[in-house]
C-alpha cells in the first residue's frame, strides 16, 4: 500500500495538462480542436484513431488538446481554443452562466461515478455529517464541487457548515498527501490512484447523487459545421460500445495515453458506463437541478436554462 508521501508522489508524477487559452485563437475550417482530460472515452478514441478516420472523408484533421479539469477546458472553449471537449456536470453550467456560447451535444450517463470524498486512513471522520466543520477540499466549478454539495445536502448540512477548499487536483493531491485538509472530493484518475494508498473513502458518487458528463462545442462550430461534429459523436458512440465489449484494453489504452499506472487506471475503467446518448429530457432535467442547486447557494450570478443549451444534429431531424 502507498503511504502519503508515495501517494502525492504518483499524482506528482502524472504529466501536466498546459494552460488554457487567454487569447482567441481563429479555428481552421479543416481543423477540428478536441478538448480532453486524463481519462474516459476521448483518450481512446485518440489512441485509436477512430475520429481521425471517421473525417477524413470530410476533409478534416483533428488536434487534441490536454486539459488537467472540465473549468480550463470550457474556457479555451469560450476563447475559441478548441471546438469541442468533454466535461463532467458542473463546469458547462458556470460556463453558461458566464455567456459562453456553448451547446451540449451528447450525454454520457453516469460517466463520472468514479469519484468519491477521501479521507486519510487515521481519520476520525465516519458519517457526512461529521463533515461539519471540516476542510474540504474540490476543483471550484468542477462536478468535485457539486457531489460535494449534493453530499452535504444528503447529511443535512449547508454549504456554511464546512471550510471549502478549491484547488485544482494536483495542488488538491498535494494539500491532501500533507495533511493540511481534512477530505477531498475527487474524480478518477485520481480517485482511483488515490485508492491504492493509505486513504478511506468515506462516500462514493454512486451513493450520493447522479454524475452525468457531457461533449460539448462551441455554438457556432455546431451550428455553421453540424456533419463534422455529427461524424464525431458518431466515432465517439463507437468508442464507446466497443470500450464496454473490451475493459481491459481499454485499461491498457488509456494507461499508455495518459501515463497513469495500469492498476489505477483498471480500477477507473471496471466503474465506468460506457454509453453515450443524445440529452435526453431525464438527462437535461438532472443537469437543470445542477444548475439551480448553484444558483441557491449564489455560485453563479443568475439562473440558467439548460435545455437553451441543447443541440440537436439536423442529420437526426431528417
Amino acid at each position: 500500500m502507498l503511504d502519503r508521501r508515495a501517494l502525492l508522489a504518483a499524482l506528482a508524477a502524472l504529466p501536466l495538462a498546459p494552460a488554457p487559452a487567454r487569447r482567441a485563437v481563429a479555428a481552421e475550417s479543416g481543423l477540428v480542436r478536441i478538448g480532453y482530460q486524463k481519462n474516459g472515452i476521448l483518450v481512446v478514441a485518440k489512441q485509436q484513431g477512430i475520429i481521425e478516420r471517421r473525417l477524413e472523408p470530410l476533409g478534416q484533421s483533428v488536434r487534441w488538446v490536454e486539459f488537467s479539469f472540465g473549468p480550463p477546458l470550457l474556457e479555451a472553449l469560450s476563447l475559441d481554443g478548441i471546438d469541442l471537449g468533454q466535461t463532467g456536470d458542473a463546469p458547462p453550467i458556470f460556463a453558461q452562466a458566464a455567456r459562453s456560447n456553448l451547446v451540449y451535444a451528447a450525454a454520457q450517463e453516469a460517466g463520472g461515478s468514479g469519484a468519491g470524498i477521501l479521507l486519510p486512513k487515521d481519520s476520525t471522520i465516519r458519517s457526512l455529517a461529521a463533515l461539519k466543520g471540516k476542510r474540504v477540499a474540490f476543483a471550484k466549478a468542477s462536478s468535485s464541487h457539486n457531489l460535494t454539495i449534493a453530499a452535504l445536502e444528503k447529511a443535512g448540512l449547508s454549504y456554511a457548515d464546512i471550510e471549502p477548499v478549491t484547488l485544482a487536483p494536483a495542488d488538491a493531491a498535494a494539500a491532501f498527501a500533507r495533511g493540511s485538509i481534512d477530505a477531498w472530493t475527487i474524480w478518477d484518475p485520481y480517485f482511483a490512484i488515490a485508492e491504492q494508498g493509505g486513504v478511506r473513502v468515506l462516500a462514493r458518487a454512486t451513493d450520493i447523487t447522479p454524475q452525468n458528463t457531457f461533449f460539448l462545442a462551441s455554438r457556432p462550430f455546431a451550428e455553421s459545421r453540424a456533419p463534422v461534429l455529427t461524424a464525431v459523436i458518431d466515432a465517439l458512440g463507437e468508442v464507446a460500445a466497443w470500450c464496454t465489449q473490451h475493459r481491459g484494453a481499454v485499461a491498457e489504452l488509456l494507461s499508455q495515453g495518459t501515463g497513469v499506472p495500469l492498476a489505477a487506471t483498471r480500477r477507473a475503467v471496471d466503474r465506468t458506463d460506457y454509453v453515450i446518448g443524445p440529452m435526453t429530457d431525464r438527462v437535461a432535467a438532472e443537469q437543470q437541478r445542477v444548475a439551480d442547486r448553484f444558483h441557491a447557494l449564489k455560485l453563479i450570478p443568475k439562473p440558467i436554462r439548460i435545455a437553451d443549451a441543447v443541440w440537436t444534429s439536423p442529420a437526426r431531424n431528417g
